[in-house]
């Protein structure tokens, strides 16, 4: 069990200097332990994670720059900087950015769960079908191409 650590993780930087390249987008672990992991994403124009859920976790999104397009439980919306994304356990969830800007937005998920072994075994891996596959074994599931519609 990993409790906590108090300190700081500087803006721009992964917790302990860690940074994961994830199908070509770049994630920075901010905070790690049991009760929550946290990690900045940078995604540029036309990135994106298709539609997916986490059986065992609520995750959360602040974007603090650029704008987010959101599938919620098959609802389609938008977040601006300064808004907090709650996504329940359980609820199909995706983030697209369609704008011509890059995003940057800190999500976290209570608990941890697998999500940190996830990231690290998906780190410069560019199989999609691989990722979707490992990610299955982690707790996320993937939904068929047709939820992100």
């Amino acid at each position: 069990m990993s409790d906590l650590e108090k300190g700081i993780t500087e803006n721009g930087a992964g917790y302990e200097g860690v940074e994961w390249n994830i199908l070509g987008q770049r994630y920075f672990p901010k905070v790690i332990c049991d009760t929550s992991f946290a990690f900045e994403t940078n995604a540029n124009p036309g990135d994106a994670v298709p539609v997916h859920v986490h059986h065992t976790q609520d995750e959360f999104i602040l974007v603090q720059e650029g704008e987010l397009d959101l599938k919620l439980d098959g609802v389609w919306s938008k977040a601006y900087p300064g808004d907090v994304v709650r996504m329940p356990k359980g609820i199909p969830h995706g983030y697209f950015n369609k704008s011509d800007k890059p995003c940057r937005a800190l999500f976290w998920v209570s608990p941890m769960g697998k999500l940190k072994d996830l990231f690290e075994q998906l780190d410069d891996l560019s199989d999609v079908e691989e990722a979707v596959r490992i990610s299955a074994e982690h707790d996320v599931d993937f939904l068929p191409p047709e939820a992100n519609e």
